[in-house]
């Protein structure tokens, strides 16, 4: 904000935000810290880049007025985005009951010890479209990593050995699956033992000539085949 003896100023520069082809407005605000009518006027170094609406006017007593600046469509940009454009605001004190229409040329100028204040604005231009930053590690398939070892406490490492088998069991499991493994080899021993009778059996009955004799055997056989076909599906 700037502060005259007649108006306060705010705010104290022009900002607009500056894009290629397209138009861009900002606002100031007139305040008048007075009890009597104050007349202003704004000139611009560069009147065929800005419109100013009022660009000239009266400030009642006490009152505030808006002043609208709308800079036309850039072509192209300024080197480093800097402006030379400026404002100038002249403010003077009018006669009471003054209007827009009573504004004159002659009203500022510094003649007859006429007290006319002056404040002087600078334009800035800000990027509409500012570039992002961009991170240090944006490389493809890059992976983060602290340089200074902050990262390890965030992201604990994952374990590169691999955990065999074995050593997510316990000894009794262990010992356990020893136990049914020989008694699996036991029973696969006892089967081929009984199917090794179970032939010699059916060979005995073939060659027998009375049928009670042949019937026995036939028994036992089934009996043994039952035996062994258990066994079988409890290994």
């Amino acid at each position: 904000m700037s502060t005259g003896d007649f108006l306060n100023l705010h705010p104290s520069e022009l900002k607009f935000q500056f894009e290629l082809k397209k138009q861009s407005s900002c606002s100031m605000q007139l305040t008048n810290k007075t009890d009597q009518y104050i007349a202003f006027k704004l000139k611009t170094t560069n009147p065929k880049r800005y419109s100013v609406r009022p660009n000239a006017g009266i400030v009642l007593p006490r009152s505030v007025c808006n002043v609208t600046v709308t800079m036309q469509a850039p072509k192209e940009a300024p080197p480093n985005m800097q402006s030379k454009d400026k404002f100038l605001l002249q403010a003077v004190v009018a006669p009471d009951g003054a209007t827009n229409k009573d504004i004159t040329v002659e009203m500022f100028n510094k003649e007859d010890k006429k007290v006319v204040e002056e404040f002087k604005l600078r334009v800035v231009y800000i990027p509409a479209n500012p570039p992002s930053p961009v991170p240090e590690e944006s490389e493809e398939g890059s992976s983060p990593r602290a340089e200074d070892g902050s990262h390890n406490s965030s992201w604990p490492e994952v374990a590169t050995r691999s955990v065999e088998p074995n050593e997510k069991l316990s000894a009794e499991s262990r010992s356990l699956i020893l136990k049914l493994t020989d008694e699996k080899v036991a029973a696969l021993k006892q089967t081929q033992k009984l199917e090794q009778e179970l032939e010699l059996l059916r060979k005995e009955a073939m060659k027998g000539r009375s049928g009670g004799y042949s019937i026995l055997f036939l028994v036992l056989i089934g009996i043994i085949g039952f035996v062994v076909g258990y066994l079988i599906k409890q290994t």
